[in-house]
């Protein structure tokens, strides 16, 4: 990491930085230009306006696409083979029927934030949005509510738990980087979760409906969400309890995972761990999610062999346009962090002489900004405040990797992958996600790092 002085190039870089933002904003926005085509433009002009050379700035963009896809790109697709099954066999309209039966109104809002937050323990943000999403989409058109009302609850209790709660990637970097521990860090995570869901789900959610008053889609995620089950092909419609079952199927699988992570040592070479750790990755979970979904979505309600495939190969068209704008959200943030603009905010991180808790979480915040990738933010907030966290107790080293965690949800917007993932599956505009998406995120952040402070105060 580059810590020398402060120089008018790193200056140059922050605003090149903020005029490639505003540029594609305003392209999407105002000139109606398509969202991928307007990130890659935008990455173009950061990568040449900041000096980078030619072959760079497409070698950049080119790994930022391959490592959002790599990971995300192949889980949206199984989240997408995985909902399709389960809307067309009549399991999702199983579960939003029992959801309806069991509450109504606030209380269905409640239950759908206690849904996210299970799913969202030991899943990635992605891949429990993906699996939730039907069932997010259905209940806010047959309870009536509007979307945000459903949507924001959901979403808060999967970003935070991603965030702030081991074993989840960004957390356990923290931990290893700042030797802190984990038991602590899991029992303050929770404690700082808990009410960071409540007011940036549930509670935000009654304004965000306001500001954004928009009914849920026809079409989510590439899924016909109004045309419910076929019942020329539908036989017997899944049970809650299969239907629970196969959606909760890889939660399980990474569950155990980070179970055995937890309880055994990291080098461990027993067939257990290696076997969690297999099984527990997110695209073999998901892969054993939707081969479980065939036979219970598919083979068991009666379609043939021939049907499920069909299904499968017609639940990727409509994802593709997704997957690529979310491609492109990965490429903009690589061309950020290759023209050096992450470099340049860790410089003036170096100089500063503040508390240890609040300067963790400002460079993870001003990280974020930057480059849009949490896992930077906090990879390399991290890094820069390691030897200052050698001083601390236990406990504050543990609060210190969830001031980090908490700087490093803060404003997602333009490159950040998940802005678009959320704004293409909500069928929203950048505006509406901006007010929605990206509100939320910021207060995720906020209030997870007043809560950090607090307990701050009361641990020794």
């Amino acid at each position: 990491m580059n810590t020398t002085a402060w120089t008018g190039h790193d200056t140059q870089l922050i605003i090149v930085a903020l005029l490639g933002i505003a540029a594609i904003v305003l392209l999407i926005t105002k000139l109606k230009v398509h969202p991928f085509l307007a990130l890659v433009l935008g990455s173009a002009f950061v990568g040449l306006a900041s000096g980078v050379d030619f072959p760079k700035v497409i070698s950049n963009f080119e790994d930022g696409v391959g490592g959002v896809l790599k990971e995300v790109g192949l889980l949206i697709a199984l989240g997408a083979m995985l909902g399709k099954l389960l809307a067309d066999s009549g399991g999702a309209n199983r579960v939003v029927d029992t959801l309806l039966d069991k509450a109504k109104g606030n209380k269905l809002v409640w239950m759908m934030t206690l849904v996210a937050v299970i799913i969202g323990l030991p899943m990635f943000f992605e891949i429990g949005l993906v699996l939730l999403l039907p069932v997010i989409v259905l209940v806010a058109q047959r309870s009536g509510l509007k979307l945000m009302r459903v949507a924001i609850p959901a979403l808060a209790g999967l970003s935070v738990l991603h965030g702030l709660v081991p074993p989840h990637p960004g957390p356990l970097v923290a931990i290893a980087a700042l030797k802190a521990d984990l038991g602590l860090t899991l029992m303050f995570g929770l404690a700082v979760a808990v009410p960071t869901v409540i007011i940036c789900g549930p509670l935000l959610s009654k304004l965000a409906a306001r500001w954004v008053p928009v009914d849920a889609p026809a079409v989510a995620g590439g899924i016909d969400t109004q045309s419910g089950p076929d019942l020329n092909e539908v036989k017997r419609v899944p049970s809650f309890g299969i239907t629970l079952f196969t959606i909760v199927f890889p939660v399980i699988l990474m569950l155990f995972k980070a179970i055995v992570d937890i309880t055994t040592p990291a080098k461990d070479p027993s067939t257990l761990r290696v076997f969690a750790d297999f099984i527990g990755e997110p695209l073999v979970a998901m892969t054993l999610a939707v081969i479980l979904a065939m036979v219970t979505f598919g083979y068991a309600v009666g379609f043939n062999g021939s049907t499920i495939t069909s299904k499968l190969g017609a639940s990727l068209g409509p994802i593709a346009a997704i997957i690529l704008i979310v491609g492109a959200g990965g490429g903009f943030k690589q061309t950020l962090i290759g023209a050096g603009v992450g470099d340049a905010v860790a410089k003036w991180a170096t100089g500063a002489n503040i508390s240890v808790l609040v300067l963790g979480f400002l460079i993870a915040v001003a990280l974020r900004l930057a480059t849009g990738s949490a896992t930077v933010a906090t990879v390399t907030a991290a890094g820069i405040v390691a030897p200052l966290a050698s001083g601390l107790s236990p406990a504050h080293g543990a609060l210190l990797v969830l001031a980090i965690g908490a700087g490093s949800l803060f404003l997602s917007h333009v490159n950040d992958a998940g802005f678009w993932l959320v704004k293409e599956l909500f069928g929203l505009t950048v505006g509406q996600t901006f007010k929605t998406w990206s509100v939320m995120e910021t207060l995720i952040s906020v209030v997870g790092f007043v809560c950090v402070m607090l307990l701050s105060f009361v641990v020794p």
